[in-house]
């Protein structure tokens, strides 16, 4: 089934988008702010419930990454975190973004993990991003940071310049955006390999459904728990440093919840264990015993796109294709730049010829990627 938002689609597009998750949204929106004619092709819905970004807190917390995160994945998140205002400006549907920091936290048992969180999150965060962004709390102090957490720790990191947003608001409201802006919106399309929409460009953002073109692609099982729990008022994100890996708890509107923890190394897609929900959920209730009189809404497992390096890829096949992938865990972090990216590209490769063809040739791809800011973000096929 096909429906289609744009009332001329006579037109051949200049791109067509493959993967309509959170990649592929927003660079479509990037793409049709810019003046490009777009097309759209999920094979999902409009509110994107098939798509990895569904399942997701959206932390935007370059520095709490940076404890298990390369540098220049620290540095493109920083970059993000502040486009993503000036994103979500202009769409039409509200979606929650929120600057009020991370909290870091620990039981005294777990005080280790804490002095190796820090030790790695300065070695890989850029000076300009640690200055003023690290907080060290005394358990007084928390009380006034987060009152909810009154008492329950002996002290903390706090990250104050990182935020968060709504995912599930902002891939419904990027549709709405692309729908009210004319792209041609085609949901519940699958595209095979090889079978793309005539269009003068191709850009793929299909994830793991891209595997046939980027056979190195892998997915790693993230695994969250959505609940209600009014009456706690948690302001921020919350980690809570573990043996085993930092579990995070991140609040949305409506005293709604979202629980996680980093990643397992599994494609397995079967519904979430028993062992997993109790870890996470007893995390939330060490956190704050009123948990514990939350309602649980939903219980969600999808499988996030990574390659062997762990790091984001813009591929171009020297022709008409572009492909966009690899965000692994750090989808609503990275997307801003990589995806401004991967547009800098398209816009470039259309602004030097009009036929297609002949892009090989005219294109200058050595001098273009060595003057962006992350050349090693782009590859030739």
């Amino acid at each position: 089934m096909s429906v289609s938002s744009c009332t001329s689609s006579a037109l051949r597009p200049d791109v067509a988008v493959l993967g309509g998750g959170l990649a592929g949204r927003l660079l479509a929106w990037q793409l049709i702010r810019a003046g490009a004619r777009v097309a759209l092709y999920e094979r999902g819905d409009a509110d994107g419930s098939a798509a990895a970004g569904w399942v997701a807190a959206a932390m935007l917390a370059p520095l709490a990454e940076a404890v298990v995160a390369e540098p220049s994945i620290v540095e493109m998140g920083a970059v993000g975190l502040e486009r993503w205002p000036a994103l979500i400006d202009g769409l039409p549907e509200p979606v929650f973004f929120q600057r009020n920091g991370t909290l870091v936290v620990w039981h005294q048992p777990d005080r280790a993990e804490a002095v190796m969180f820090d030790r790695r999150m300065r070695a890989n965060a850029p000076p300009a991003l640690l200055r003023d962004g690290v907080r060290h709390v005394s358990g007084a102090q928390l009380a006034d940071v987060e009152p909810a957490l009154a008492g329950r720790f002996q002290e903390g990191w706090w990250l104050p310049n990182e935020g968060q947003l709504d995912n599930r608001q902002l891939l419904r409201a990027l549709a709405a955006g692309l729908a009210k802006a004319g792209a041609a919106l085609h949901w519940h399309t699958e595209i095979a390999e090889g079978a793309y929409p005539d269009a003068g460009l191709v850009i793929d953002c299909r994830g793991l459904g891209a595997r046939a073109a980027l056979t190195q692609l892998r997915g790693v099982r993230g695994e969250v728990v959505r609940i209600h729990a009014p009456g706690i008022g948690l302001r921020r994100p919350v980690r809570l440093l573990h043996p085993r890996y930092p579990i995070y708890i991140a609040p949305k509107e409506n005293d709604l919840y979202v629980i996680g923890a980093t990643e397992l190394e599994s494609e397995d897609m079967s519904p979430m264990t028993v062992r997993s929900a109790l870890e996470l959920l007893s995390a939330a209730h060490s956190l704050n015993p009123a948990f514990g009189e939350a309602r649980i809404v939903e219980l969600n497992v999808n499988c996030r796109p990574a390659l062997p390096d762990h790091l984001p890829r813009v591929q171009w096949d020297g022709a008409r294709v572009l492909r966009v992938n690899g965000l692994y865990r750090h989808g609503y972090l990275l997307a801003p730049a990589v995806t401004g990216e991967a547009c800098a590209l398209a816009q470039a490769l259309m602004q030097t010829t009009g036929a297609p063809m002949g892009i090989g040739q005219a294109f200058d791809w050595e001098t273009w990627r060595a003057g962006r800011p992350w050349p090693d973000l782009f590859r030739q096929a």
